[in-house]
């Protein structure tokens, strides 16, 4: 049983325009909350397509032992049928494979959430949570990591000529912290989570492992705190979150994963067909912001050029000119809603 809370629901299935028959991708199944709603908008001659990388969400959705209902196909993951649900076990920047398995070629509506389920963060052995000690793993899945098909390439230019694959990523926090240099980790915390104090931190990570390898979540927490100043840790924020986070992000390729998916997704939509995008991090928001407009824009032609010579076309449209956020009432009753930004576009 998930004990999850799906976050902006109302908001989204709203926000979807779902009709009866629609063909809809819930790309982050999470606690199933967003999918239970979208099986009772679209009805049963619609079909819902729930893709999670976590394993146990498609155990908590099916609400039965799914090992004896996969679903036959010639990709590398599971794909269950029930009734009319597909239940997918893969990373969602797997989305186009998925379809074409499938055989649909286009789809009504997508919603992902880009967030944490609360059944990884309260369970320890995940290593999610800098609130419950356990080892440092963090990974959601099977992640997606970006490898050359041609070693002797730099990955810029295997990018540019199309030289490079999507394969499993199997790489743990712990992995993280007691090998990547410094330099390296002061990034990851300054990129992926804001962090103000990264550089201390990351100096801290490395003097500690020299004595003893980083295995716990605890032992990550007790290494933070020696590091920042007294006054952050008494913010309203725990002084972990960022740390935490950033590593999460690192783990799962989130970003890179993101970009993927959020191309994939425009592709697949029928004319007039939805895509709501919600985000937790300033990251995430600015890269989903970022790439609807940029779909909305249609030219990439330079601000100086007087007339537009590449010839692009605007594929969607904007729907929200500014992210939805949860209203206070959901944030009362569910706190981890309090970060959460919707963006939603419709193909043209």
């Amino acid at each position: 049983m998930s004990i999850h809370k799906p976050v902006l629901l109302k908001e989204s299935i709203e926000a979807l325009n779902l009709e009866k028959g629609d063909i809809v991708v819930d790309a982050t199944l999470g606690g199933g909350g967003h999918s239970r709603e979208i099986l009772k908008a679209i009805g049963s001659r619609g079909i819902l397509i729930g893709i999670d990388n976590d394993i146990n969400a498609i155990k908590y959705f099916a609400e039965f032992l799914i090992s004896n209902f996969q679903f036959p196909n010639k990709l590398q993951f599971p794909i269950f049928k029930i009734k009319n649900a597909y239940l997918i076990n893969s990373n969602f920047a797997n989305l186009g494979n998925i379809l074409e398995n499938l055989k649909i070629k286009k789809v009504n509506a997508i919603i992902a959430d880009f967030g944490l389920s609360s059944d990884q963060i309260e369970n320890a052995e995940r290593g999610f949570s800098f609130q419950k000690d356990g080892p440092l793993d963090m990974r959601m899945g099977k992640p997606l990591r970006i490898t050359r098909l041609d070693s002797q390439i730099p990955l810029v230019e295997a990018r540019r000529a199309n030289r490079y694959e999507y394969t499993n990523r199997s790489i743990t926090a712990r992995e993280i912290v007691n090998n990547y240099q410094e330099k390296q980790l002061a990034e990851i915390f300054r990129t992926f989570g804001d962090e103000k104090y990264s550089g201390k931190i990351a100096k801290a990570i490395v003097l500690a492992r020299k004595a003893k390898p980083i295995t716990t979540t605890k032992d990550l927490v007790e290494i933070i705190e020696k590091a920042v100043p007294q006054p952050y840790k008494h913010r309203r924020i725990h002084f972990a979150t960022k740390t935490f986070l950033a590593l999460r992000m690192e783990v799962n390729n989130e970003l890179a994963n993101i970009k993927i998916f959020l191309s994939q997704a425009i592709d697949a939509l029928e004319k007039k067909g939805r895509l709501a995008a919600i985000s937790f991090h300033s990251g995430e928001d600015k890269l989903v912001k970022n790439f609807f407009r940029e779909n909305a824009g249609g030219c990439v032609c330079p601000k100086e050029f007087p007339i537009c010579i590449c010839g692009g076309k605007p594929k969607v449209k904007i729907i929200t000119k500014r992210p939805i956020i949860p209203m206070e009432k959901e944030i009362r009753n569910n706190p981890r809603a309090r970060s959460a930004k919707m963006r939603v576009i419709e193909r043209i």
